[in-house]
């Protein structure tokens, strides 16, 4: 065993960051929804998270990113998602219908579908403010360029076959915002969605070679 546990991922200092790191966003998310992300300083986030400025910095190096952090996980999970597939035997398009499935199933919040209050403030804050948009359109676009190197084979074909499926997922998660941040009772909008995701991903497989 590493002295102190700091050796690896799972040691005591990178979870001592990871907690830090998530008391921090969830200050500064506290703060954005209260008051709105433009009207809320740097300087006030750390006051609230009982932190310097600087140290607020080392964590997270753009106001945006207090909100972003949270897609972090997720934005190479299509990537990982077609590596375990294959690994398993299933076509990439398989893998990727399956596993949207499951996350509707489980009402994944990456999916669009899930009706926790605080699910849904975080989806209007994200939604409603051009920073984070423009934020989110370059995790997007990190999120399909790993997703295409996982594909494989013509680096153009990969790339457009990256961009339909990205989308597609896109498409649906912000379709299931949309209709529960409009009051919609989730579990017509969960039904609803199921079919789209198998419609979707049917019409992706008619369409694409993989």
């Amino acid at each position: 065993m590493a002295e102190d546990g700091v050796a690896g991922p799972g040691g005591l200092r990178e979870r001592k960051k990871a907690r830090t790191r998530q008391a921090l966003s969830d200050a500064a998310i506290a703060l954005f929804l209260r008051k709105g992300f433009d009207a809320v300083s740097v300087a006030e986030v750390a006051a609230a998270a009982e932190v310097s400025k600087p140290t607020l910095f080392r964590y997270f190096p753009a106001k945006e990113d207090l909100v972003l952090h949270r897609f972090a996980d997720h934005e190479d999970e299509s990537a990982r998602v077609v590596a375990g597939g294959r690994a398993d035997g299933r076509a990439p398009l398989d893998a990727l219908g399956e596993h949207l499935l499951a996350g509707l199933q489980r009402r994944d919040p990456v999916t669009g579908l899930c009706d926790v209050p605080a699910v849904l403030a975080y989806h209007r804050l994200l939604y409603g403010t051009p920073a984070l948009l423009a934020g989110i359109h370059a995790y997007q676009q990190r999120s399909e360029e790993a997703l295409a190197r996982a594909l494989g084979g013509d680096p153009l074909t990969a790339r457009l076959a990256a961009g339909q499926i990205t989308a597609v997922l896109r498409i649906l998660a912000n379709e299931n915002v949309a209709r529960l941040t409009a009051g919609e009772a989730l579990d017509a909008v969960a039904r609803d969605a199921m079919a789209a995701a198998r419609e979707a991903f049917r019409s992706l497989r008619e369409g694409l070679p993989y």
